[in-house]
């Protein structure tokens, strides 16, 4: 990159800075999201929860099925049709 091209684009480098930090919070989140320990975390809460009463049976199905197709597809459930409104 030359002095100039370097001096032009200046101004561009905080916007640059964000766009890559908000690149490096996606994948984070995305890793999380997809972490096998994660998932069984989040399987485990909706059983305790409805061992507690505090979800209904068709709750329960519906959370644990948002869950698993979370870990199936990247991206699924997050759609409105996909969670099924």
């Amino acid at each position: 990159m030359g002095l100039i091209s370097a001096i032009l684009t200046l101004p561009l480098a905080p916007v640059k800075g964000v766009l890559w930090l908000g690149e490096v919070i996606q994948d984070q989140v995305e890793q999380k999201m997809h972490d096998p320990a994660t998932i069984r975390k989040e399987l485990e809460e909706i059983d305790e929860a409805a061992a507690a009463g505090h979800l209904s049976e068709e709750e329960k199905e519906k959370a644990q099925q948002a869950v698993l197709d979370r870990m199936i597809r990247p991206g699924g459930g997050t759609t409105p049709a996909a969670r099924g409104e």
